[in-house]
């Protein structure tokens, strides 16, 4: 007997069953495969920032000079700056080694075995990775055909269900980029769960609702720097929570989560906000000229999105077709193949000149 198998009882059943988390593959690793070189890529596959971070962020790393020592572990400084960002005080914001961190650090405290979370697919994959992680429930309740939530599902469910304790929305949603609605909030707030509502593209949408926190005290709400400041690669997002939810997750936080680089070029960005929020301008533009380009396309059927992608219901054509036809002209783009994106590609707004390039590529199919 190996010793894989004598010992492999000895694992958690529900992580024994688990299916894993397919990220996106890396840079370098594609660049290998497809025989391209990585400055020759297109990647409009992971909701990136086709602009990257503010030069002042290159600036803060190269001269941080406390790389050798812990950073603060409650990430003072960030948190006031975020302060004067979204017009909350500090004492309710969490800074987080990205908004993924704080999803998983509040499943964990909301969370038993036993217990269930409400997940609206499609959606973000890692509410229901996370959920099932930490031992949970998740109980789907499916978007509308348009990818619209069905609210008065989730609020019949979550009335008559006490093991429910969670419900995840996105807002604008990921892969769809829709957006919720004040009156369908409005009824989630009035059930007897926790309300987490993710809004990660917000800044491609406007309308956040962080200071709802401070009057729901069942609402939290998550934001990233990973989209509109360019720092996927740094893990940095934050969370606004009402203090009484806040007071417990620190009890559960990782004391150093925020690393040193992180939080220098997290401050960075909000000392540059008008530079990254005119690039946040030209996303939103050409979001525009995307979508109205690929609505030309007779194998094509996109959807209106308030986020930095687009998806599209690929007609008479098979979308993983699709995708490797153009990841052979070096053009990355996602496709689905889940329940409710059978034959769906969603495709991230690059700069200009890569959206001419994928258009050009794809009037040739």
């Amino acid at each position: 007997m190996s010793s894989k198998t004598r010992y492999k009882n000895l694992i958690r059943p529900n992580i024994a069953d688990m299916a894993p988390y397919t990220p996106i593959v890396p840079f370098d690793v594609l660049s290998q495969r497809l025989g391209i070189p990585a400055e020759n890529i297109i990647k409009l596959d992971a909701n990136e920032n086709p602009y990257g971070p503010s030069p002042r962020v290159y600036e803060a790393l190269a001269d941080e000079t406390y790389y050798h020592i812990y950073p603060d572990p409650d990430s003072s400084s960030l948190r006031q700056a975020l302060s004067e960002y979204i017009g909350v005080e500090a004492t309710h914001i969490v800074a987080g080694h990205g908004a993924d961190e704080l999803i998983d650090l509040i499943i964990r405290l909301f969370i038993a075995p036993g217990d269930a979370v409400i997940n609206c697919p499609p959606t973000f994959g890692m509410y229901r990775f996370d959920t099932e992680l930490n031992g949970g429930s998740i109980i789907d309740i499916e978007r509308k055909e348009d990818f619209s939530l069905d609210t008065e599902a989730v609020v019949d469910l979550a009335s008559n269900n006490r093991n429910i304790k969670l419900v995840f929305i996105t807002s604008p949603n990921n892969p769809d980029g829709g957006i919720l609605g004040d009156a369908c909030l409005q009824q989630l707030l009035q059930l007897p769960l926790i309300v987490v509502l993710d809004e990660a593209y917000i800044e491609f949408a406007g309308g956040s609702r962080a200071n709802w926190v401070l009057e729901h005290e069942n609402l939290i709400v998550l934001r990233t720097f990973s989209k509109w400041a360019g720092l996927a690669g740094l893990r940095v997002g934050y969370g606004i929570f009402p203090y009484w939810i806040l007071s417990h997750l620190l009890k559960i936080k990782q004391p150093y989560n925020v690393n040193v680089a992180g939080a220098a070029a997290a401050l960075a960005s909000l000392s540059d906000v008008s530079r990254l929020q005119e690039n946040v301008r030209q996303i939103v533009a050409e979001r525009g000229r995307l979508y109205a380009a690929l609505q030309a396309f007779d194998f094509l059927e996109p959807y209106p999105s308030e986020a930095n992608f687009i998806l599209s219901r690929v007609i008479r054509r098979d979308a993983a077709e699709l995708k490797a036809t153009l990841a052979e002209r070096g053009i990355l783009i996602r496709y689905f193949e889940t329940p409710g994106l059978r034959n769906h590609v969603r495709i991230s707004v690059g700069t200009p000149s890569q959206t001419s390039v994928l258009l050009e590529v794809l009037s040739t199919l």
